[in-house]
């Protein structure tokens, strides 16, 4: 830990007595830890440097989510979520990953959940983690030939884009503008935005209710994208974003930091996926998911632009994950803290 840290984490620390002990800590530690992109040790091996309509049935239910896939135009963003037709055949990108036998994945270290370190057992676990290593062992036949690296929330697309992962497996959104920069599976869980504020706030939701009151999100976020075209009088931005400035205080490079400043009580609220913010309203009491989703959104596995043999390769595992061990996996990491979904979104085609 530097020098520069240190003093956030002792004043963290301080504050952070009486929200939710030995948790709290830990997102204190998580805040100073997650600021620029750091490599992860792989657990068994060495170290390594806005909503579109559906099918029906599209959500769950019977059938939903492990029929064929639906057949859709390639020629709008009606349906971003439509992906590449499954395949197993090698191409460059698969055969770069079975040469080098290491499946390199950007993932999150800090969403309960999610993907998060275990304290207890020091590896990492979560719906995201149990899915990466699903697409491993298919490319490479050992769930545990992935390297995992994780990755602020801004820099996901770099990453990919910067050949430092193969893939980013982190309750990444699929929308208009992200799939111009980044090749998508088709849609592994469905989630809306959502505001997390203290059980004592006024806050009732993304409403009237935000005005004058400090928001936190994250940057290049699609909850940033939402304030930015309503913010319902909400502060939202830094003085100096995106600058040497920047306070990074109302926009944090990772979600999990959000979290950290209203303990703090430098912000009022955070605005996030519900799916990300039900996980750290289990960590933390104190606070609460206010109104309803406002959105209707998709994460997706991503591939950097042009590597459509991987991404029809994950979206082969995919057809075979939804017929079981999505539900084992939902089971297991989300169902305690997101319960009432009754499967994987159905795919679509393009």
């Amino acid at each position: 830990m530097s020098e520069d840290t240190e003093p956030l984490v002792r004043r963290a620390a301080r504050r952070l007595r009486g929200w939710g002990g030995v948790a709290a800590m830990a997102v204190a530690c998580g805040l100073t830890a997650s600021l620029t992109l750091l490599p992860l040790a792989r657990e068994g091996s060495d170290t390594a440097a806005p909503g579109t309509d559906r099918a029906a049935g599209a959500n769950g239910g019977a059938g939903g989510g492990t029929g064929v896939g639906v057949q859709v135009r390639a020629d709008t963003c009606r349906n971003p979520e439509a992906s590449l037709t499954p395949s197993t055949e090698d191409g460059p990108s698969v055969r770069a990953v079975k040469e080098r036998g290491k499946l390199i994945v950007g993932v999150d270290q800090s969403s309960y959940r999610w993907g998060y370190r275990n304290p207890e057992k020091g590896v990492l676990e979560g719906f995201d983690i149990a899915l990466a290593r699903a697409v491993a062992k298919d490319l490479l036949g050992d769930e545990n030939a992935v390297i995992f690296r994780a990755i602020p929330t801004n820099q996901r697309i770099a990453a990919l884009d910067g050949g430092k992962v193969d893939l980013v497996v982190r309750t990444m959104t699929i929308n208009c503008k992200r799939i111009e920069q980044v090749a998508f599976s088709t849609a592994y869980f469905q989630a809306g935005q959502q505001v997390l504020a203290p059980k004592r706030s006024d806050i009732t939701g993304y409403d009237s209710s935000l005005r004058g009151k400090r928001v936190c999100t994250a940057e290049g976020s699609t909850a940033h994208e939402a304030l930015e075209e309503n913010s319902f009088g909400a502060v939202f931005e830094d003085e100096g974003d995106g600058t040497k400035d920047d306070p990074d205080l109302l926009t944090v490079p990772n979600q999990l930091d959000c979290l950290a400043r209203l303990q703090l009580g430098e912000v009022d609220a955070v605005v996030t996926d519900n799916a990300l913010a039900a996980g750290q309203a289990a960590q933390d009491p104190a606070v609460e998911l206010k109104g309803e989703p406002f959105t209707k959104e998709y994460y997706g596995v991503a591939a950097k632009l042009g590597n459509d043999d991987l991404v029809r390769r994950v979206n082969h595992v995919l057809v075979g994950y939804r017929q079981g061990p999505w539900q084992a996996a939902y089971r297991q990491w989300l169902e305690k803290d997101l319960s009432g979904i009754p499967g994987p979104p159905a795919p679509l085609y393009k």
